[in-house]
């Protein structure tokens, strides 16, 4: 096994997969309630270029530190990236889906590796009893409501990420950065 292989195969297991402890039930001890979110907002550089994007999380009212500190205080946070736990490698070639699949930029269809790392994420929720995801805006895993149009161009269109269609599905409400009011409950105050 090369280096980075052992290096991609780390990283699933610390970021992407649910612990022994909460796969047979385990809960920690807290009133909190559980929120899957995508690693790459919380600093693990597993986005397709490395890069992680942290700085996403600010907003007009709060820098990116205080708004992981107040998601800290309102919820258990649960590190995802359901590429990664797919298999893909880091750094990875763009993809964008198109329709029900997922493609790279250079054509080769990874739709597989999306499905299973949705699937990851998905039986993570479930583990966790996770009903609010915080997810990546426009990725074809993580984007919801709009995701990029499958020609490279940075367009985007209507439609979901491959991850957030299976959340749904599992009854789990998803929100991306974009709607950070709504997920620190802010919404509500008004």
């Amino acid at each position: 096994m090369t280096i980075q292989n052992k290096e991609m195969k780390r990283r699933r297991v610390a970021v992407c997969r649910p612990t022994a402890l909460a796969a047979i039930g385990y809960r920690m001890k807290s009133n909190k309630p559980y929120l899957l979110i995508s690693a790459c907002l919380l600093g693990e550089g597993c986005r397709y270029d490395g890069r992680s994007v942290p700085e996403a999380l600010a907003t007009d009212k709060y820098t990116a530190r205080q708004v992981l500190e107040r998601l800290r205080e309102r919820f258990v946070l649960v590190p995802v990236c359901p590429e990664v736990a797919g298999g893909l490698p880091v750094p990875r070639l763009p993809s964008e889906r198109v329709g029900e699949r997922v493609v790279r930029c250079d054509g080769e269809d990874v739709t597989e590796a999306y499905r299973r790392g949705a699937a990851c994420a998905t039986s993570m929720a479930r583990a966790y009893g996770a009903r609010v995801a915080l997810l990546k805006a426009k990725s074809p895993s993580c984007g919801k409501g709009r995701i990029y149009d499958g020609t490279f161009s940075r367009t985007l269109c209507d439609g979901n990420g491959v991850t957030v269609d299976c959340l749904l599905a599992e009854g789990v409400t998803v929100y991306t950065e974009q709607e950070l009011a709504r997920v620190l409950g802010e919404d509500e105050k008004k």
